[in-house]
């Protein structure tokens, strides 16, 4: 009776204070950096042959772990590594995973086998200074291929390892980058990749029996060809590949016998991505790079009729059939973190399997970027992403960011990007920019920037910069420019190259001197990254090109955030551009993670990342003391 009465008393109260608890909060509340960091996401769906079990994986421990769904759709999570996992793939049947794992950011990657439903694991190899990578199941789960570079430290082979006794051979020992496509189901064939360079590259099929092979992808210049999978017949590949007049990756098909390629579109605008057919040979899905938007289709590959698809915009990827009328992927989009999701193409119906944790936030919050055109240099337009904090029109100027992606080889898209979010929030704009050089819009576009030309992408951001300006969104004494990988290289360019355009920069894990980056990355790196940036007999002119070479000319305040154990950029990077500036009295902050390698990737040490990345923006493009000192901390 008490509780009863309490419960009715309460709920008077709640009630009656409705409509003035909402002026308790401030309406202008922005959760700060910690909140934000604790906003999940859930990626890499795998699904069982017989679909009874669903994985993912998650960073809900604070690192990437491995999780399964229960029969109640509860996530389990059975991976426990302490430096979360790099990969895994499902057998199946569902029972077993293959998980690899590296220590410290290390890159250096071993293979575990691990039970679904109890978590037991069992170490497959223990190899040091080795990397490991893309397992690949036979179709009765006795057996997987992979690439190690266990030889040498320089050349990948492809390995087989019996997954019952953990012995392993190598059955494709060519000279340089070389790994597992797909396994025939009947276990006879093997299609394999051998990368010359990042934009070409050859597919081999092996013959399992007598580890015999041969040369699927005869081509001249740079071509890729990915993606792959037999036909029904075994008579052809399915494949992706950019061996056309225009360049533009398409969806292909190349007969075994003849090595003729056949492509199933022409004309299409933007690049294919990635494919994939049902276990019955019926359905295809593929998805297509819609200038950074994924965009997802589904046909029936008798007729070509396409087939309905989900009603979801953003950036689908990871798609996997569950069956033959059903596909599983993930999902996300700038104000929706990744998600797991099921589309019934038959009935139409779509099913969501994950639910990214948004630490309390209202995702209503986010802001959607403008995709704008900017003119550059030479007759080219670059794409941009432009982020607005809520409110700001043309005219209303604000502290800016100007971001450059990795690769370069690669894209900005408009993924789900938790500090992006938080900065638009708290009044900065950013301009998120694909350079001459970006992937997603050809080859001819990708080859702009290589080797003597660039200098050209550099010039790319300065125009995207002076565009800010001329639109009146920003004044150079409140822009600011920040990238990781390439895009810290590029970041540094940008301040010796235009020093007057940039108030502040923070560089993460960046090229500071070619030279001794191309000296000291991972043996089985150094030849690809050649065929981009130049030769190293060609030292002179890398110097040249070099943002230590320029260091005098630097007159914005530098931030330098690094991993100890970055084994594609080395943290001497880091410390000789750090050192440069200092002893030229330039103004430079470094912090250096002794656990985390290219990149950071434990929560914890994002936090101390973001944090340090939010307080030296908000001094120096806002004029705004960092939060320890304002409180004395």
């Amino acid at each position: 009776m008490r509780k009863g009465f309490w419960a009715v008393v309460l709920a008077a109260i709640v009630c009656a204070a409705g409509p003035a608890s909402a002026q308790m909060f401030d309406s202008t509340y922005v959760p700060d950096i910690e909140t934000f960091m604790q906003i999940g996401g859930n990626f890499s769906p795998q699904v069982s042959e017989d679909g009874s079990v669903r994985c993912f994986t998650s960073r809900m421990s604070g690192v990437n772990q491995l999780y399964r769904l229960t029969d109640q759709g509860w996530p389990m999570q059975v991976t426990v590594f302490t430096d979360g996992i790099d990969f895994y793939s499902l057998s199946h049947n569902g029972q077993w995973a293959i998980v690899g794992a590296a220590v410290g950011g290390s890159e250096q990657t071993n293979l575990y086998l691990v039970e679904i439903r109890t978590g037991i694991v069992k170490a497959l190899t223990d190899l040091e200074n080795v990397q490991i990578a893309d397992p690949t199941w036979t179709y009765d789960d006795t057996k997987i291929f992979y690439r190690s570079n266990e030889a040498n430290g320089r050349d990948f082979y492809v390995y087989e390892m019996d997954v019952k006794t953990g012995q392993s051979r190598p059955i494709l020992t060519e000279q340089g980058y070389n790994g597992p496509w797909i396994v025939s189901n009947d276990g006879n064939w093997l299609v394999t990749y051998l990368f010359a360079s990042n934009v070409d590259n050859d597919l081999h099929l092996v013959n399992l029996n007598d580890l015999t092979f041969e040369v699927l992808t005869p081509h001249e210049g740079n071509a890729n060809f990915y993606a792959v999978d037999f036909s029904n017949d075994m008579k052809s590949l399915y494949v992706l590949s950019n061996a056309n007049d225009d360049g533009i990756a398409r969806r292909a098909k190349i007969d075994i016998e003849s090595k003729d390629i056949e492509f199933l579109e022409s004309g299409t605008v933007w690049e294919t991505e990635g494919f994939e057919i049902s276990d019955d040979g019926n359905t295809m899905a593929w998805v297509v790079n819609e200038e950074g938007y994924a965009r997802l289709h589904l046909s029936d590959i008798a007729t070509g009729e396409e087939l309905p698809v989900p009603p979801l915009d953003g950036i689908i990827g990871g798609v996997t059939f569950n069956g033959p009328d059903k596909i599983i992927f993930s999902f996300t989009g700038p104000a929706n973190p990744p998600d797991c999701w099921q589309w019934d193409f038959r009935n139409e119906t779509l099913d969501q399997w994950t639910y990214s944790v948004t630490a309390g936030i209202d995702l209503d919050l986010f802001v959607q970027p403008e995709l704008v055109h900017i003119p550059s240099i030479e007759g080219v337009d670059i794409g941009a992403y432009l982020y607005l904090p809520p409110g700001t029109e043309k005219g209303d100027k604000v502290p800016f960011i100007v971001y450059a992606h990795g690769g370069p080889e690669s894209q900005f898209r408009p993924t789900f990007i938790r500090n992006f979010q938080y900065f638009a929030l708290n009044g900065f704009g950013i301009l998120a920019v694909n350079p001459r050089g970006s992937a997603g819009y050809g080859q001819d576009f990708l080859d702009m920037d290589n080797y003597k030309d660039r200098w050209k992408s550099v010039k790319d951001y300065e125009m995207a910069t002076r565009w800010l300006i001329d639109q009146e969104y920003a004044d150079p004494e409140n822009i600011g420019v920040t990238g990781g990988s390439y895009g810290g290289y590029m970041t540094l360019a940008c301040i010796t190259a235009n020093p007057d355009l940039y108030a502040a920069a923070i560089d993460i894990v960046g090229i500071a001197n070619f030279v001794t980056f191309l000296k000291n990355t991972a043996d089985y790196r150094r030849h690809l990254r050649e065929s981009e940036y130049g030769p190293l007999n060609d030292s002179a002119y890398l110097y040249e090109i070099s943002p230590v070479a320029n260091v005098d000319k630097i007159k914005a305040p530098l931030m330098i955030i690094h991993g100890e154990n970055d084994p594609r950029v080395p943290v001497g990077e880091a410390r000789q551009m750090a050192q440069a500036i200092s002893e030229r009295g330039g103004i430079v902050d470094t912090l250096i993670f002794a656990d985390e390698g290219h990149g950071v990737a434990k929560r914890s040490n994002l936090l101390i990342q973001y944090r340090r990345m939010v307080d030296f923006f908000k001094e120096h493009l806002k004029d705004e003391k960092p939060i320890m000192e304002q409180t004395g901390g």
